[in-house]
């Protein structure tokens, strides 16, 4: 894609999960490389996890005063309509100044303030839904925006069907590149060969059932002679260390986060997940067979319809969380033993993939801004 020549002033929003931010980052990457002049304010909750790995990824960030609705009654939700107006009227103020020529909204809490008064201003606008049932803030912004990128066909139901377009979840680019490797992977995470890889991610916040689950496991995991990469979240890190030194030579390495996910694939043989959406469209461009275990603290239990679009098209398998304690272990070690499996796994989940899900986007946000 041709360079363009005026520097774009663009505004992203939204934030509270990796989920949100890392499409975020992914799309203001490809703008800077199509526009290497551009200029991109990030918008974001202040206290969310979005204030500290935006700024790690080079790029500023402000932060709205602004948290979702709890689902019980609150000291959190008697506050919400002063959260809201405060930050209506902030959003106002950041695109006064700002100036943007566009805006686009990944979802999270930021994300309806900013795109509110971005389009009471009459600035082109474009939401990012990762899900394949859409949240809240995406669907009520919906209607005043002019373009919706989505990651699952058949967003109808949700969306005007005119301003839908098919785009994948941008995903960081090392992700797309990480089959080839696998020997600096092995040699990053101090593995061996020769042996099976089992990758256990719980998302970014982490995840209490599969943690538990992979922590009752763990004799039977190396006693069948795989070795382990597990990210635990923060909570549970300190348990997982003490279960990894106790294990040391059995090759279990644990941690809270893992920054380099392109390796942590690459050295997986197989791979238990969450199905959060970014998760998913990592798992598809990587190429992994994969277990998904949905989580059930979400909204409108939309992990778990992210996960049936994969099941559907034989491309991952399924264990319900309630199940996980019971089931999860047996199916990872069965997944582990059978190459076929595998093979039909990597082969279907291949097919899902969009690996120009960010180019995409941002030929639809440039599109509004000409």
């Amino acid at each position: 894609m041709p360079e363009s020549n005026r520097p774009y002033r663009v505004i992203i929003s939204g934030g509270g999960t990796g989920g949100h931010i890392y499409p975020a980052v992914a799309i203001a990457n490809r703008l800077k490389e199509v526009n290497s002049e551009a200029e991109i304010l990030f918008v974001g909750a202040k206290g969310r996890m979005e204030m500290t790995r935006v700024p790690e990824a080079g790029y500023k960030i402000v932060g709205l005063w602004i948290s979702g609705l709890q689902r019980r009654l609150t000291l959190d939700n008697l506050s919400f309509p002063f959260k809201v107006f405060s930050s209506v009227r902030t959003a106002h103020k950041i695109i006064r100044d700002f100036k943007p020529d566009a805006v686009v909204g990944v979802g999270g809490y930021a994300s309806g303030p900013l795109l509110y008064a971005a389009t009471a201003r009459k600035v082109p606008a474009l939401i990012q839904e990762q899900n394949s049932y859409a949240g809240i803030t995406n669907k009520l912004l919906a209607k005043r925006v002019d373009k919706v990128c989505v990651a699952y066909p058949n967003m109808e139901q949700f969306f005007p069907a005119e301003k839908l377009v098919l785009t994948g979840n941008p995903v960081r680019s090392d992700i797309m590149n990480s089959q080839q490797k696998r020997q600096e992977a092995l040699q990053h995470f101090g593995l061996i060969g020769e042996k099976k890889t089992i990758l256990v991610i719980g998302g970014s916040l982490g995840a209490r059932t599969i943690n538990h689950s992979i922590a009752v496991g763990l004799e039977q995991i190396l006693q069948a002679g795989y070795q382990l990469i597990w990210q635990t979240g923060k909570a549970y890190f300190a348990q997982a260390q003490a279960l990894e030194e106790k294990h040391e030579a059995q090759d279990v390495r644990a941690f809270d986060f893992i920054k380099r996910m392109d390796l942590a694939y690459a050295a997986a043989d197989i791979v238990i997940s969450r199905a959060g959406a970014l998760s998913i469209s990592e798992l598809c461009l990587a190429g992994k067979p994969a277990i998904l275990v949905p989580s059930p603290n979400v909204a409108e239990d939309h992990q778990t319809k992210n996960a049936m679009a994969l099941v559907q098209q034989n491309a991952a398998m399924l264990v319900r969380d309630a199940e996980a304690a019971e089931k999860l272990i047996p199916a990872a070690l069965q997944l582990a033993q059978d190459e076929q499996e595998q093979k039909r796994l990597h082969s279907n989940i291949l097919k899902m993939a969009h690996p120009n899900a960010a180019t995409d986007i941002v030929n639809e946000l440039i599109g509004l801004i000409k």
